[in-house]
């Protein structure tokens, strides 16, 4: 899917996180055509990504970022720049309200097929044709890739040339979840930038300003792995501390309303987090998602990795469940069955 974007409705100026407007402050004082954000999920790869494209296109930049106030901003947030192009698969082109190209839209209407969790070769081959456009009146072009491991060989390779030698003013962003699946000639071409990880104190700080209670904080801080932008949408979708501190000795009890409020992927998710946790209790170290009080007596390790590789199958068909309820019980009955083995 490629994007020279239209949207109806404007968005409202990001809130950064301190972390995040420092590392945007560094990377616009560095000289360069192509940038590689690489880190962790929940780090902020999208939100500075995009920020640094709104900043090259801004008509009055500062050191710190864009202006919010000229036309081109305006017309990043209510995506109709057309100097920037935005590579996205299209499920997640859909989730973060980024427009489809009207043939795209108009195959999933139709349900021709089903939208590409992967980043198209031909989305990638507009992308190359939108480079070799005259810009609309800016003093470049953007293109934004995100997530770049979600290209194939094919398609990184059909943007290997353009990102190499950009022609006129074009440059590139290109924000990874797992840098280590881009081909070496991607990762060769761009400048690297790894994203800051902030501590706890200022992560609890910025959640709890974004309106995070004093009291969940803490707890889906530890929840999302230490991960801020995690936490936030944790939060966001409606996890309570009080919950999740008790979803790991509820899951043993057998209840599995634990975890069918959501989706399968999501209590997927949640269970292999508690897989983690105790695989990591029996072998000598931390948890990290849970506090070790919160935890049940564990099963073997060898019942406890068993489960772990049960729980990576079951993600692979975790959007397509023929029957959610079915599976939510079947994930419980698997955890308890992990549990309760000795050897």
């Amino acid at each position: 899917m490629v994007n020279c974007v239209s949207e109806t409705s404007p968005h409202t100026r990001p809130v950064l996180s301190p972390w995040l407007q420092g590392q945007l402050t560094t990377l616009l004082a560095r000289q360069g055509h192509a940038w590689l954000l690489q880190g962790p999920s929940g780090l902020g790869q999208y939100t500075l990504a995009l920020e640094l494209a709104r900043a090259w296109l801004c008509d009055q930049p500062t050191a710190h970022g864009a202006c919010y106030q000229c036309r081109s901003c305006h017309a990043v947030d209510v995506r109709t720049h057309a100097d920037l192009c935005t590579l996205m698969p299209e499920t997640l082109a859909l989730e973060l309200r980024w427009p489809l190209d009207e043939k795209t839209q108009k195959d999933l209407d139709d349900k021709k097929r089903k939208p590409s969790k992967e980043i198209r070769v031909e989305a990638a081959r507009d992308m190359v044709g939108f480079s070799q456009q005259t810009r609309s009146g800016g003093k470049t072009k953007v293109v934004l890739v995100y997530p770049a491991e979600r290209m194939n060989h094919i398609t990184a390779n059909t943007i290997l040339k353009t990102l190499e030698e950009p022609p006129g003013e074009t440059r590139f962003v290109l924000a990874s979840e797992a840098a280590h699946m881009l081909l070496p000639t991607i990762r060769s071409r761009c400048q690297t930038h790894t994203m800051v990880w902030p501590n706890v104190d200022e992560s609890l700080a910025w959640l709890q300003g974004q309106g995070v209670s004093d009291a969940d904080a803490p707890v889906l801080l530890r929840a999302a792995g230490g991960r801020t932008e995690d936490a936030l949408a944790l939060a966001g979708s409606g996890l309570k501390a009080a919950h999740w501190a008790a979803l790991p000795k509820a899951i043993a009890r057998g209840d599995v309303s634990a975890v069918s409020d959501g989706t399968p992927a999501q209590a997927i998710a949640m269970l292999q987090k508690l897989c983690h946790d105790l695989l990591a209790m029996r072998t000598g170290a931390a948890p990290r998602f849970f506090m070790p009080a919160d935890l049940p007596a564990a099963g073997s390790v060898a019942s406890l990795s068993q489960w772990s590789r049960d729980l990576m199958q079951a993600a692979r068909t975790a959007e397509h469940p023929f029957n959610a309820g079915l599976m939510f019980e079947a994930l419980v009955a698997r955890a308890q069955l992990a549990l309760r083995a000795k050897s």
